[in-house]
């Protein structure tokens, strides 16, 4: 069974910087693409980026490319995303996902096969 479990979610200060792990098993992550979905208040779920082996990323939200950075250890089985300056926007839960195929799918839910539960970051105000 193919199970992705975050961590890293907590509590941060705006200006601060916040790392969260994405850990994959059931599946050969260095063949598989990862990528990190995010849901806030009165947000739907919304994809942020993807990446895949050999740290090539997609970024799906053009303009926090300076803010988010992804990366990955294929021999740990373990994605990141890292998040700098946060700020109180970023507050949300974050899921990362996979997909079957070996390339970063479109932004959207039904593109991606493998579903973490999340882990939620909250921001202070």
């Amino acid at each position: 069974q193919v199970r992705l479990t975050e961590s890293g979610g907590g509590s941060v200060q705006p200006g601060e910087s916040l790392r969260l792990s994405c850990a994959v098993s059931g599946i050969k992550m260095r063949w598989h693409p990862i990528a990190w979905f995010r849901q806030g208040p009165g947000m739907g779920r919304e994809a942020v980026g993807c990446i895949v082996e050999g740290g090539i990323t997609r970024y799906y939200i053009t303009s926090e490319k300076e803010r988010f950075t992804f990366s990955r250890d294929e021999n740990e089985g373990i994605a990141f995303l890292t998040i700098t300056n946060v700020r109180p926007d970023d507050a949300a839960t974050y899921v990362c996902a996979s997909a079957a195929v070996t390339s970063c799918q479109r932004g959207t839910p039904i593109e991606w096969d493998y579903w973490g539960q999340g882990t939620t970051v909250t921001v202070a105000s």
